[in-house]
């Protein structure tokens, strides 16, 4: 029994053997491919999700905003702000008439963060709009612990309403829209050009039977 599993041992450990040769000899014969740094194709045209999804500009979102509705959504801000002519401040300042002055520089006397008042600038459309969608991001540092809003439209909106409230720099002009191609035209124009096309080669066959 004992010389059977001797035996038996003796097989596997040679067989262990021959299989780590094997593997070795195949290694030289057919070594491992490098691992592309890019695995698979990239499709031209096609949003990889690197990039931010690109709406409507800001001026657009303007020409297309209401006011009212900005009311609406300024209630969320009314527990800090007034916005009225001669409101009271309160945890923030009143913002009537805040749209193009000078950031942290509205309300005389407001203890504004060191954050918002060391970043410069004014309080521009753009400027109104990246704080409204988040204060932190704008301004790292700043007391305001509102989160933002994150509908680009709700924000156009707020500005909206701010205009209304003590004015502001003229609105942004909307980017012009691109000019569409009418598929009528495009047809005609490549029906002629065959057409044409068609003509000169039945000219050529009648000169070459000539």
């Amino acid at each position: 029994m004992t010389d059977r599993l001797n035996t038996i041992f003796g097989w596997l450990l040679f067989a262990g053997v021959v299989a780590l040769m094997l593997r070795f000899v195949m290694g030289f014969v057919m070594p491992d491919a490098e691992r592309p740094e890019q695995l698979g194709y990239v499709i031209e045209g096609v949003d990889t999700g690197d990039g931010a999804a690109q709406g409507p500009a800001l001026a657009t979102l303007l020409a297309m905003g209401d006011a009212a509705a900005g009311a609406n959504s300024f209630a969320k801000c009314v527990a800090c702000h007034t916005i009225e002519a001669g409101g009271a401040e309160g945890i923030g300042p009143n913002l009537h008439g805040v749209l193009g002055t000078a950031i942290a520089t509205h309300a005389p006397g407001f203890a504004y963060s060191s954050a918002l008042a060391d970043h410069g600038g004014e309080w521009n459309y753009e400027n109104m709009d990246a704080w409204l969608a988040s204060p932190r991001a704008f301004a790292n540092g700043t007391k305001m612990s509102f989160a933002g809003l994150s509908d680009p439209q709700e924000r156009a909106n707020v500005i909206l309403y701010m205009l209304e409230n003590g004015g502001g720099p003229p609105l942004p002009e909307p980017p012009a829209e691109e000019p569409v191609a009418e598929e009528g035209a495009t047809g005609e124009a490549a029906v002629e050009e065959v057409t044409d096309e068609g003509v000169d080669a039945d000219s050529m066959e009648a000169a070459d039977a000539g």
